[in-house]
């Protein structure tokens, strides 16, 4: 079940939020996590202590963002194991809750796998459940050090496509700390632009339909004192136009073999704006992200969300509610296309920034020997 807590009003966050922990009251462990459909608003954290409570979380976007998720499947096995459930059913509802995040998948895959083998070994369902909690703990840890070196990566690439500082960003949806164990993808490397006094202005996608770019993304570069400006997604043309972007940083939710990338629905048009106005688009995700098994953009599989998320607007107290929760704002039973997800193939992608340094250009080869390098790192 989850539980919501609110935070009082004195209660000061800083930049890094921490949107994800373990705990262990005398009751049984729990995953806390900030539900970030209030946010900007409120900052409320839902409990959960069961694999089902998380599996809603990850459904509604309380927790959202491609390494979190990975971290928070990881984290889920772990909670259902400690708390004594089937864990192979939990991980398969884990795992399936958003389909194109690959990261999800991958984060399951890596507590169960601890689970199971340390139950072989001993036949202990505690040490086994220990142990993939133990593996949780790592990919999180794991994400926060990525983040940071996808940051340095990522800057340096930027001083070397936009020279001499000034520079002035474009991003789509949320990529910060919301997202990662760490500061984020995409995001952390503007935040690095701009700790290091090289970034002009950031542009924010108000990110429709859910406007994760409005909530959160000018949430974060707010709190770290980033000069930032809002717009509408339909607004980047004419911003392209006008010569006011140097650059385009996006995060990732899954990277085929190939080089294509999924990420937030509105990414692609942004990809095809850059190539015609001979601005880079670079694409910020862990290895992770990276998919061997799925060919190319054609096999990924996007998420189709409720046409509710277009039909109608989550606004507080509104005054009419319709059957998705918000206000309405087209006629009943009008139909909507609401994917989650857009690809961009890869000859638009300029670089694609891992923290294991920048593949430029894009291209099956060039990922593979990535890949192939990080496993031996890991190893």
């Amino acid at each position: 079940m989850a539980d919501q807590q609110a935070r009082t009003g004195e209660d000061s966050r800083p930049t890094e939020v921490p949107v994800i922990r373990w705990e262990e009251p005398p009751e049984g462990p729990v995953l806390v996590l900030l539900d970030q459909t209030r946010l900007p608003a409120q900052e409320i954290e839902l409990v959960c202590t069961d694999a089902p409570a998380l599996v809603a979380a990850i459904r509604s976007l309380a927790v959202r963002g491609a390494p979190l998720l990975g971290i928070a499947g990881a984290y889920g096995v772990a909670l259902a194991a400690a708390r004594g459930f089937d864990v192979d059913e939990a991980a398969t509802a884990l795992a399936g809750a958003r389909p194109t995040a690959v990261n999800l998948a991958v984060g399951v895959r890596r507590a169960r796998s601890a689970y199971q083998e340390e139950f072989v070994r001993s036949g202990d369902g505690g040490r086994a459940a220990a142990a993939a909690l133990v593996a949780a703990r790592a990919l999180h840890a794991q994400d926060a050090a990525a983040s940071a070196r996808m940051a340095a990566h990522g800057l340096a690439l930027l001083d070397e496509l936009v020279p001499g500082g000034g520079q002035r960003i474009l991003t789509h949806c949320n990529t910060g700390s919301l997202v990662s164990g760490g500061e984020g993808t995409a995001f952390a490397v503007a935040l690095a632009a701009h700790r290091a006094g090289r970034l002009r202005r950031l542009w924010v996608d108000e990110t429709r339909p859910l406007l994760q770019g409005a909530r959160l993304t000018a949430y974060e570069a707010a709190r770290s004192g980033m000069a930032y400006t809002l717009l509408t997604d339909n607004a980047a043309g004419s911003l392209f136009a006008s010569g006011e972007v140097d650059a385009v940083l996006i995060g990732a939710d899954r990277i085929a073999a190939d080089g294509s990338v999924a990420n937030k629905v509105g990414s692609y048009p942004l990809a095809v704006l850059a190539r015609y106005h001979h601005v880079p688009f670079i694409v910020v995700a862990p290895v992770m992200t990276v998919d061997p098994e799925t060919p190319d953009g054609a096999s990924i599989e996007v998420e189709q969300r409720p046409g509710s998320e277009v039909t109608e607007v989550t606004v507080p107290q509104a005054a009419a509610v319709g059957a998705g929760g918000g206000m309405p704002v087209a006629p009943l039973g009008t139909q909507a296309y609401n994917p989650a997800f857009d690809v961009t193939p890869p000859e638009l992608v300029t670089a694609i920034v891992t923290e294991e340094g920048a593949v430029s250009p894009v291209t099956a080869e060039a990922l593979a020997e990535l890949c192939a390098r990080s496993r031996q790192v890991t190893i």
